[in-house]
């Protein structure tokens, strides 16, 4: 049974605010964000490669670490975050105010309830998961830094768990924090949710 460990991290704040940013918008890390980053994965570097989305809070990153200690840095577009459609770009506070009623809905069953023109659900969740399943396949018994967002974790989170897609907002994925997935005899084993890493 291959003994493969999967390390996660959101990226840290972005530039611009407290806002919906799926795949449509690429804001920079805030240097805060930088911080909240560097501080998660602490002198940790004994990973065998480093798969990224391709969006700049992310990316840039994983090639700073991958330069940092000399690790392969992979771009995987299909990690990029959920689109949101015509939520992308307005304020977390202001939907749920001004488009409460659309706001709850979506809370409720966001499987069917989605923003305007966003990405469905279980499109995204097949994306996710082929490509992730891939990484666990071909890279078996090493040890891999995911650099994503707060979906494709809970989305990795859900299908290593057998968790139901309308479940998926329930996860609450930190900016900076650390999951980690194992595999056993048994299975996905989720390790840490929203930590550091330690050596």
């Amino acid at each position: 049974m291959p003994k493969t460990m999967i390390d996660l991290i959101r990226h840290g704040e972005p530039t611009g605010g407290n806002r919906y940013r799926g795949h449509a918008i690429d804001d920079p890390l805030s240097e805060n964000g930088w911080l909240q980053m560097w501080n998660a994965v602490g002198s940790f570097n004994e990973w065998d490669r480093i798969v990224t989305s391709p969006l700049q809070r992310c990316k840039a990153f994983a090639d700073a670490l991958g330069d940092r200690y000399g690790i392969e840095v992979m771009v995987e577009s299909r990690f990029k975050e959920v689109g949101f459609g015509a939520w992308e770009g307005l304020d977390h506070d202001a939907i749920k105010i001004d488009r409460a009623a659309e706001y709850s809905a979506f809370i409720s069953d966001p499987v069917n309830q989605r923003p305007k023109d966003s990405e469905p659900l279980d499109d995204f969740i097949q994306r996710v998961s082929l490509a992730f399943n891939e990484i666990v396949e071909r890279y078996r018994n090493e040890r891999i830094l995911i650099v994503t967002h707060a979906g494709v974790i809970r989305t990795i989170i859900a299908i290593s768990l057998n968790i139901p897609p309308k479940n998926l907002y329930l996860i609450k994925v930190n900016n900076g924090g650390i999951t980690q997935i194992r595999y056993t005899r048994i299975g996905a084993v989720l390790e840490m949710l929203n930590g550091k890493l330690s050596n």
